[in-house]
């Protein structure tokens, strides 16, 4: 699974895709990732800032609260994050949506 539900956090765990024409949540990547494509590049930490920035606005998550647990310079990276009501709806319908 490519999130974990621990003490009211979430472990989330990411493939990310800088530098792509927009950003957004896609399919599943593998068993264990969710597939984000961020527009930003990879240069100088702005992709990551690209992602916080993103997660934030998606879940509705002040920034401050998002962390790197891992990957922060590989392209799988785990993040956590407060448990919120938008994350527990994107979940809900993860399976049936997908990005190419």
């Amino acid at each position: 699974m490519f999130y974990t539900i621990d003490n009211n956090s979430v472990i989330l765990r990411i493939k990310a895709q800088p530098a792509a024409s927009r950003n957004e949540l896609c399919e599943v990547y593998g068993d264990d990732a969710i597939k984000i494509r961020i527009k930003a590049p990879a240069v100088e930490g702005a992709a990551n800032k690209e992602l916080i920035k993103f997660l934030s606005k998606s879940f509705k998550i002040p920034k401050s609260d998002i962390v790197f647990k891992s990957g922060e310079t590989s392209k799988i990276k785990v993040v956590v994050f407060p448990w919120t009501e938008q994350f527990q709806a994107w979940v809900d319908t993860v399976e049936s949506d997908s990005c190419r």
